[in-house]
């Protein structure tokens, strides 16, 4: 089984406008596709640095001694970076969302295919997980989550469902939590619903919107100027905070402008966002919801 294909691979790389003896980061190794196309562009003094919270991941290892894989988190991106020695490095590429070997695993629990017990957890070494989101949330925090982060209208009467069922006996696993939430499934949009309660319980467990704009704010200082951003998301939320980050610094609001009306940003979009070809789509179904966003350090 393959650990996970690469998506956008060309376009992503492309994206960095790679030198040769140049220094990039990967941080989201995953199977490591990207980052073997990044070496591939390097000479003898390139270095790529990749990061990956899952140990898993680890077993994917590039044996180059251009190459350094850090088992940690995004967010902390530049500390590691300063602990490795690098102040400032000349392209950044991320794929984010779940990666194909987490679906494809059943007991990880990412998969709605699969029956197994409520985890969810992309650091492994983390305690705390899906069952302690569905178990132990309050239901208005419960609502909160499935609304903002799975965008479900029904939040309220899932969070009611929720609290109701477990009250009765805790919720172990993905059958219970789909048999409480029943009512909430009509058959012609079951997947689609439960794709929107697991991404939410997902989002929620990892932490993954505030890792995404911890690491965004840190890619400010991390890039030297002509550098490149090249990254990928997978659904609106956080598509969203890429777009409106890349255009003006920010994730809410709007940048101020100087006395002269100017207003100074940190990047500048290259191009449009681009998106899988329907040949790439057919290989790669998990592709059909890529957007690449490219940018460029002012």
């Amino acid at each position: 089984m393959e650990y996970h294909k690469p998506v956008l691979l060309k376009e992503t790389v492309d994206g960095l406008n790679i030198r040769p003896n140049g220094v990039y980061v990967d941080v989201t190794f995953g199977g490591g596709g990207h980052s073997r196309e990044i070496l591939s562009r390097l000479d003898e003094n390139g270095t790529l640095i990749a990061f990956d919270q899952d140990k898993d991941a680890l077993e994917n290892a590039i044996d180059d001694p251009r190459f350094l894989l850090i088992n940690q988190n995004f967010r902390f991106l530049k500390r590691f970076l300063r602990f490795h020695g690098y102040k400032q490095v000349d392209g950044i590429l991320g794929d984010f969302g779940v990666s194909s070997h987490q679906f494809d695993v059943a007991e990880r629990g990412f998969s709605t295919r699969f029956e197994a017990n409520l985890d969810m957890r992309m650091d492994q070494n983390s305690a705390f997980s899906a069952y302690d989101v569905v178990n132990k949330y309050e239901e208005a925090q419960l609502r909160s989550v499935l609304f903002q982060y799975g965008e479900l209208r029904a939040a309220p009467g899932m969070a009611r469902v929720i609290v109701a069922a477990r009250a009765k006996e805790p919720i172990k696993t993905s059958e219970q939590l789909k048999q409480a939430l029943g009512r909430f499934l009509p058959k012609h949009k079951e997947n689609k619903i439960l794709a929107q309660i697991y991404q939410a319980i997902r989002i929620e467990v990892n932490q993954e919107l505030e890792a995404l704009k911890e690491f965004l704010l840190q890619t400010q200082e991390v890039l030297r100027p002509g550098g490149r951003l090249s990254l990928i998301s997978y659904h609106s939320l956080e598509d969203r905070l890429v777009k409106r980050f890349i255009r003006n610094g920010l994730f809410e609001g709007e940048p101020e402008k100087d006395v002269f009306g100017r207003v100074e940003v940190p990047f500048k979009a290259v191009g449009k966002f681009s998106i899988p070809c329907k040949a790439e789509i057919e290989m790669n179904n998990r592709a059909r919801s890529a957007k690449l966003r490219v940018a460029e350090k002012l």
